[in-house]
């Protein structure tokens, strides 16, 4: 099923080549732009959801 998610670059990405991607599933998986062939990170919505929420806080 990983697979078969379709991965978007984060808006949160810099236009400087600092990229990342994220799939959006019933996980949350997030990999360099540059660096796909390391992988992923994996996580829960909850746990994407409240990085996201620290990031707008402090943006």
């Amino acid at each position: 099923m990983r697979g078969q998610l379709p991965w978007h670059k984060s808006s949160y990405s810099s236009g400087q080549g600092s990229c990342v991607e994220v799939a959006e599933g019933q996980s949350v998986l997030v990999r360099d732009t540059q660096n796909r062939p390391l992988g992923h990170i994996d996580y829960s919505a909850e746990a994407w959801a409240s990085f996201l929420q620290g990031v707008k806080t402090r943006a």
